[in-house]
């Protein structure tokens, strides 16, 4: 700043403007894989299946025993599809870029160990299971009858066994 140029004195005092620029948007918070179908669950099981063939099952895949079973066929076990999205997604967020140091301390002791104690229990989803032998799960009964919503409507009277409803001839 110069005493011969007043103007650029005073550009120079005014305050900051606030940048025009607006930041990126942060990318949508990936789905629940329960959530998807068709295509969308397609592509999401292709990059699970990826992670867990080659990053968890190679690292902590222990062996296989009828106390720790495992199955490998483990797509077709929905609770063991849900509880391995929850994992990846940890993973991603805990081990990724920007995570912080303590990431995959966190991911091991809150996610991993739980969630892999779950899946290979005796009575978990992959009871029943033998190596080289899948067994489908049949899921509990439901009733029909939803409990909280409103009762079942009457059934309508009929006019069957009258003759109102038949034309006299």
């Amino acid at each position: 700043m110069t005493a011969d140029n007043p103007d650029v004195e005073q550009e120079a005092r005014k305050p900051a403007e606030p940048s025009s620029k607006t930041p990126p948007p942060r990318p949508a918070a990936p789905r629940f894989i329960l959530y998807m179908e068709g295509p969308a669950y397609a592509q999401t099981l292709r990059g699970l299946t990826l992670w867990t063939h080659h990053v968890l099952l190679p690292v902590y895949g222990r062996e296989v025993t009828s106390t720790a079973p495992w199955c490998s066929r483990w797509w077709e076990h929905q609770e063991a599809v849900a509880q391995l999205h929850g994992l990846w997604l940890a993973w991603s967020e805990l081990t990724g870029p920007g995570s912080g140091v303590c990431g995959p301390a966190n991911w091991h002791r809150d996610y991993l160990f739980p969630v892999m104690s779950s899946l290979r229990d005796p009575d978990g989803p992959f009871a029943g299971c033998k190596v080289g032998a899948h067994r489908a799960k049949k899921a509990p009964p439901i009733d029909d009858v939803d409990p909280f919503g409103p009762p079942p409507e009457p059934p309508s009277p009929t006019l069957q066994g009258t003759h109102q409803d038949q034309q006299v001839g």
